[in-house]
């Protein structure tokens, strides 16, 4: 069946001409959709009740409900949404909030799921213990964020598909949700303040650099050596570091955008001054931003962050080879909502 919420202007218009309804009802679904955001016939209040019924008979819509979340100690919420047909993902609220009480929102990000489950099986990560299990659609990833912008009550400022799974193995979904996400009246979100995270997919990158947008990238790094990068990331075994790189240098020229290289800093496995070094030779060439990453741990995985002391040592060696740097202060540790947490683990 379709789903209208897919379909374009004059598309609907042949939907609803099709019901014998005059051609304004057209405009009318297509704002409930894409203005409101809606994903129920019943909150369509300005449809008589025969059409609703009609179109929730005819034109099932995919909803998705939140049916647990959980609030961490830092503001940030995590969500577990199921979708019509059972699957389950996680989805990650990150308030920035102002006033002497933190009782203003001044920004919110969505952190959202791309794939339920995720292939790529790496060995620090929550989601790729669990495996995969399907893609997205189109909308069960813009309702993710549509439920949290509903739940804080505030516009969402930034998104990142960050969430489970690897996001440019469903390419054509993904880019679909991040225009909605980008152009649709009740979202609006900057096409700047719109991240797709991938742990390093080339031909998504090379395809991700043609787009139009302004959308911005990261790509999940965690080694610059590959013996060391397949163990952690055993997906890209075929994506070799020197390819990756590149891709990256080609992005760059392409897309006229920067890349931030995110590195998850693990004890004893990745934080050697020769993991250091070879990652200050990865980014000869490439425009980047590398991000500093405290490894967050799970249960399914042995391993540890690295000391405060040898985090601060990268990030000013970083920093001396005139490479911009950062560290990520990692949002929702205690509610297993931070990087490399996410599986559906909360008790229903």
């Amino acid at each position: 069946m379709t789903d209208l919420r897919n379909l374009s202007k004059s598309e609907l218009v042949d939907v609803v001409e099709g019901l014998g309804e005059p051609k304004f009802r057209a405009k009318q679904l297509y704002e409930w959709f894409h203005k409101h955001n809606v994903s129920n016939y019943d909150q369509m209040t300005n449809l008589s009740k025969a059409l609703r019924e009609r179109l929730a008979n005819e034109f099932p819509l995919e909803g998705a409900e939140q049916i647990k979340a959980e609030d961490s100690s830092d503001g940030t919420k995590k969500y577990l949404t199921q979708f019509s047909d059972g699957t389950v993902v996680e989805t990650v609220g990150m308030p920035i909030t102002q006033g002497e009480n933190g009782e203003k929102i001044k920004r919110l990000t969505v952190c959202f799921s791309t794939q339920a489950g995720c292939p790529m099986a790496c060995s620090f990560c929550a989601t790729g213990h669990a495996g995969f299990n399907r893609n997205l659609t189109t909308n069960e990833m813009v309702d993710q964020v549509v439920a949290v912008r509903d739940d804080f009550g505030t516009h969402v400022s930034n998104v990142v598909a960050m969430g489970q799974g690897e996001p440019f193995l469903n390419y054509d979904n993904l880019m679909t949700a991040l225009r909605r996400m980008n152009t649709d009246p009740g979202l609006n979100i900057g096409a700047r303040k719109i991240t797709v995270s991938t742990v390093g997919i080339i031909d998504g990158i090379l395809k991700f650099a043609k787009e139009p947008e302004q959308f911005r990238l990261a790509v999940s790094l965690h080694s610059a050596k590959q013996k060391v990068r397949d163990k952690l990331i055993p997906g890209c075994k075929n994506q070799p570091l020197n390819d990756l790189q590149q891709a990256l240098i080609q992005y760059n020229q392409e897309s006229g955008r920067r890349v931030t290289l995110e590195y998850m800093l693990i004890d004893g496995v990745n934080d050697s001054d020769s993991d250091l070094e070879q990652l200050i030779l990865f980014c000869d060439g490439i425009n980047c931003h590398v991000n500093l990453i405290p490894y967050n741990e799970i249960m399914a995985a042995p391993y540890k962050p690295s000391s405060s002391a040898t985090i601060k040592h990268w990030q000013q060696a970083l920093a001396e080879s005139l490479i911009p740097v950062s560290v990520r202060n990692s949002r929702g540790f205690d509610i297993n909502g931070a990087c490399g947490q996410l599986k559906e683990i909360m008790k229903l």
